[in-house]
């Protein structure tokens, strides 16, 4: 390197002519135009790419094999060995096995995916549903617990429910507006059935009529992740993975969903105090910044129900949900209005009925009838 900075020095600085520098040093003029060019040496620089008369010729073939493999299982495709016996057998190849693996190494090592690091802006927002095992009144059961989490700051709301369905997710985000104290501006969703009837396109998709509503009701913007690409909402996946290990271990012993539901909100409340690596501020801190770009919450919050219209039976049975629901006699063979809850099912009688005053009802199980009178 001191050799190389005179060289340059004597020649660009003081002016000593090139052919004085060969006759002193004994390089070859294009070694010296190097050395003039560059500031340091530049290592060593393939000009043409390395020629492989063996394996060459088969490249295309072996290509063609590992793109075929991605369409079906990791544990059906081909392997090194496999790729080898192929090309003998049916190419004529005369090579190694060793060649052979060296190419589809570095084959698959040019075709792997790469992901750049998504910019989180404030007041957007993922959602996601997890499972984990609960002891609840002595017996040990599987609960679906919603998340949604703010990935800018990291504020999370975590519910547990005993199924994921249309009336679990309608109270999931009703219950995380309400603890975030306002709607995000965009949620970003994997292809549920809840929310998707048809995926018709890469980002197109026909909604449900249950997720309209719910955007008719806090008009947030939505974004479905594209199908098999979950790391599109990976700080969600993230969240729902620290749940399970954090909040479910060990296995929580609950007398009931109200008090599982409470210890998780107790959670959520203590982790914004939390500051993340590499933050300079707590997460409860960041979330001032979230609110500030998010929407204000309605005045009347959602009714978190899944509605279906139906009649009531001879026997005065409701179907709602694969089950019969008793309802009183007089309402045996009009038709109804079901609306089903996290928690209950509840029954409004059409508006002609209700006019000559039936009462609106919160349907039982068939045998046990429970009516509730409401104003009309």
């Amino acid at each position: 390197m001191e050799q190389w900075h005179e060289i340059r020095r004597r020649v660009l600085v003081q002016g000593v002519s090139r052919r004085q520098i060969i006759r002193e040093t004994g390089l070859h003029w294009k070694t010296l135009n190097k050395i003039l060019r560059h500031s340091e040496p530049p290592g060593y620089r393939r000009t043409a790419p390395i020629r492989k008369p063996k394996i060459g010729p088969y490249l295309f073939h072996i290509a063609q094999i590992l793109e075929q493999d991605k369409a079906v299982p990791k544990k059906q495709r081909h392997t090194i060995q496999r790729i080898w016996q192929r090309l003998r057998t049916e190419y004529g190849f005369t090579g190694g096995i060793t060649i052979v693996g060296e190419t589809v190494r570095e084959l698959r090592q040019k075709g792997k995916e790469v992901f750049m690091p998504l910019v989180h802006r404030p007041g957007e927002a993922q959602v996601d549903f997890g499972q984990a095992l609960v002891k609840m009144d002595g017996v040990l059961r599987k609960a679906s617990f919603f998340v949604m989490v703010l990935p800018h700051s990291d504020a999370f709301f975590v519910m547990a429910f005993p199924s994921e369905c249309t009336e679990t997710f309608l109270e999931g985000h009703v219950q995380a507006f309400e603890f975030f104290g306002a709607v995000p501006r965009r949620i970003t969703y994997d292809n549920t059935r809840v929310c998707v009837s048809q995926i018709t396109g890469s980002r197109e998709r026909n909604l449900t009529a249950a997720f309209k509503h719910l955007l008719s009701h806090y008009l947030f913007d939505y974004h479905f992740c594209l199908v098999r690409r979950a790391n599109e909402k990976g700080v969600v996946e993230g969240i729902v993975r620290f749940t399970r290990q954090n909040f479910f271990v060990p296995v929580p012993h609950v007398k009931d969903f109200a008090e599982i539901n409470g210890y998780l909100r107790e959670r959520c409340r203590d982790d914004l105090a939390r500051k993340l690596r590499g933050k300079a501020w707590t997460k409860g801190q960041l979330l001032v910044e979230d609110r500030q770009e998010m929407r204000e919450l309605p005045e009347v919050p959602l009714e978190a129900c899944r509605t279906e219209s139906g009649r009531a039976n001879s026997l005065s049975l409701v179907r709602f949900d694969t089950n019969d629901y008793s309802v009183p006699v007089p309402y045996a063979h009009h038709p109804v209005l079901v609306k089903g809850f996290t928690d209950r099912a509840f029954c409004d009688v059409d508006f002609f009925r209700s006019a000559l005053g039936f009462p609106n009802i919160c349907l039982s199980p068939a045998g046990c009838i429970t009516t509730r009178f409401r104003s009309v």
